[in-house]
C-alpha cells in the first residue's frame, strides 16, 4: 500500500515540477529554430561596445591590437563550441542554465558559488550599462536633430529608455522576444556599417598619428591593460548561450547542439563583419585621436549620425532583454522553488518591474557606470567567456595530458586568468583619473 502511495506522491511532485518548468522563462518554450540562435547570439554579442573598439585599438597599437582581436575571436568561438557541446553531455539531461553546468562540473554548492556571482555581475552590469547607453544615444539623437533646442538632462532620457523595458520585460520567455532580438541584430549590423563606411568616407585624417596617446610609459601600459578589458567586454555573449540553447528542441536522434552550433557560426561571421572593419578602419582614419565612441568622431552628415544613434537605441533595447531573461529566470526560480510562491502574472509583474526599476535607478545615479564596467568586466567577463568553459571541459572530460584538447584548454585558461588580473588594474586607474569629473544624477 505504502509503495503505491509513494508512487502517486512522486507523480504529483513531478507534475508540479513540470508545471513550474513550463512557467519559468528559460524552459517554458522549446520550439526555437537554428536562426533564432543566430540572431539571439548576435544581439547578445555585438553590443554598443563595438563602437569603442577603435579607441581600444588606439591604446593597443596596430600589431598587438590586431593580434588580440583575432585571438579573442578564435578563443571565444572555441569556448562557445565547448558550451554548446556540454549542454547535453549527460544522456537524457539538459544543462539549461550556466550554473547547472557549473554544478555538474564542480559539485552542487561550489558550482553555484563559482558561476552565479560572475554571471550576475555580467548580466546586471551589462543591463545597467545599456540603460546609460540607451539614454545617451537618445540624448545624442535629440541634440543632433534639434541643435537649437533647450538641453534636456541625461536622467530624463534614461527614464524614457527604461519605460520601454517595463513593458517588454513582461514577455514570458526567449522565444517571445525573438522579434525584438531580430530587430536588434539587424540594427547592430547597420550601425557598425555606418561607423566603418563613415570612417572610410572621411579617409585618413591629415594629422593622423598611430603612436600611443599616453605621454609616459606607465600610462601607456595601464591604458593597454584597460583596452584588454574593453575587448573582453566586446565578447560577452557566453553568459546567455546555454539559456538560448535551452529553447531549441532536442531528441537523441536530433540533438540541439547541431542547430545551435549552426546559429553560433552564423552569429560569429556577423560578429567578425561588425568588429574587424569598425576597429581597423576607425583606427586607420583617426589614429590616436579617435573618440571613445567612433560615432562622435564622425560628426557629419547629421542625418546619418542621428540614424546611427537611433539604431543603437533599438539594438540596446533587444540586448537588455536578452541579458535580463536569465536574471528573471534566477529570480523566479528562487521565488517559486525556494520560497514556494505560486507562479502567477502578478508575481512576474512585480519581480521584473522591480529589476527594471533597480537597473534604471543605478544608471541614473551613476551615469559613468561604463568606466566601472571595465573594472567589474575584468573580474567576470574574462572567466565566463575565456576560461570557465575550459575548466569545466577539463573537469568533466579529463583529456589526456599534452593532447591537443589539453594544450588548447590550458592556453585559454592562462590567457583568461592574465586578462582577469590585468584588465581591472587598468580600469581602476581610469576610474581614479576620471573620478574628479564624475557627476552623480547628471
Amino acid at each position: 500500500m505504502g509503495g503505491a502511495f509513494d508512487g502517486q506522491e512522486n507523480d504529483v511532485s513531478l507534475e508540479k515540477q513540470k508545471a513550474v518548468d513550463d512557467w519559468l522563462p528559460i524552459t517554458s518554450s522549446r520550439n526555437a529554430k537554428w536562426w533564432y540562435s543566430a540572431f539571439h547570439n548576435v544581439t547578445a554579442m555585438v553590443g554598443a561596445g563595438v563602437l569603442s573598439l577603435p579607441f581600444a585599438m588606439a591604446e593597443l597599437g596596430w600589431g598587438p591590437g590586431v593580434a588580440i582581436l583575432v585571438i579573442s575571436w578564435i578563443i571565444t568561438l572555441y569556448t562557445l563550441w565547448q558550451m554548446v557541446e556540454m549542454h547535453e553531455m549527460v544522456p537524457g539531461k539538459r544543462f539549461d542554465r550556466y550554473h547547472e553546468l557549473g554544478q555538474h562540473a564542480f559539485g552542487e554548492k561550489l558550482g553555484l558559488w563559482i558561476v552565479v556571482p560572475q554571471q550576475l555581475i555580467v548580466e546586471v552590469g551589462v543591463d545597467i550599462v545599456y540603460m546609460v547607453t540607451g539614454g545617451k544615444s537618445l540624448k545624442k539623437f535629440h541634440d543632433t536633430v534639434c541643435p537649437g533646442c533647450k538641453p534636456i538632462k541625461l536622467t530624463y532620457f534614461i527614464l524614457i529608455f527604461s519605460s520601454v523595458h517595463f513593458v517588454l520585460a513582461q514577455l514570458p520567455n526567449f522565444n517571445s522576444i525573438s522579434g525584438v532580438s531580430l530587430a536588434a541584430a539587424v540594427m547592430s549590423l547597420s550601425y557598425s556599417t555606418i561607423a566603418w563606411v563613415g570612417s572610410l568616407d572621411k579617409g585618413k585624417q591629415p594629422d593622423v598619428d598611430y603612436s600611443y596617446r599616453a605621454s609616459s610609459t606607465s600610462s601607456a601600459v595601464f591604458n593597454f591593460f584597460s583596452a584588454l578589458g574593453e575587448v573582453a567586454f566586446a565578447y560577452a555573449g557566453h553568459n546567455v548561450v546555454l539559456e538560448i540553447q535551452a529553447t531549441i528542441p532536442s531528441s537523441p536522434e536530433k540533438p540541439s547542439k547541431k542547430p545551435m552550433w549552426k546559429g553560433c557560426v552564423v552569429a560569429y561571421i556577423v560578429v567578425a563583419l561588425c568588429y574587424f572593419p569598425v576597429s581597423l578602419i576607425g583606427y586607420w582614419a583617426f589614429g590616436n585621436k579617435v573618440e571613445e565612441n567612433i560615432l562622435l568622431s564622425l560628426n557629419k552628415p547629421r542625418w546619418l549620425i542621428a540614424a546611427a544613434n537611433m539604431f543603437v537605441v533599438v539594438h540596446v533595447i533587444g540586448s537588455y532583454q536578452i541579458y535580463a531573461m536569465p536574471v528573471f529566470d534566477m529570480l523566479e526560480t528562487v521565488l517559486v522553488k525556494k520560497l514556494k510562491y505560486t507562479p502567477s502574472i502578478v508575481l512576474r509583474l512585480i519581480t521584473r518591474s522591480s529589476y527594471v526599476a533597480f537597473t534604471c535607478f543605478v544608471a541614473i545615479s551613476l551615469p559613468f557606470f561604463g568606466g566601472l564596467l571595465g573594472f567589474f568586466g575584468g573580474f567576470a567577463f574574462a572567466p565566463t567567456t575565456y576560461f570557465l568553459p575550459c575548466v569545466m571541459w577539463l573537469a568533466v572530460y579529463k583529456p589526456k595530458r599534452f593532447s591537443f584538447s589539453w594544450i588548447a584548454n590550458w592556453f585559454c585558461i592562462i590567457l583568461g586568468v592574465l586578462l582577469m588580473i590585468v584588465a581591472p588594474i587598468g580600469a581602476l586607474r581610469q576610474i581614479i583619473l576620471n573620478a574628479k569629473g564624475y557627476n552623480f544624477y547628471s
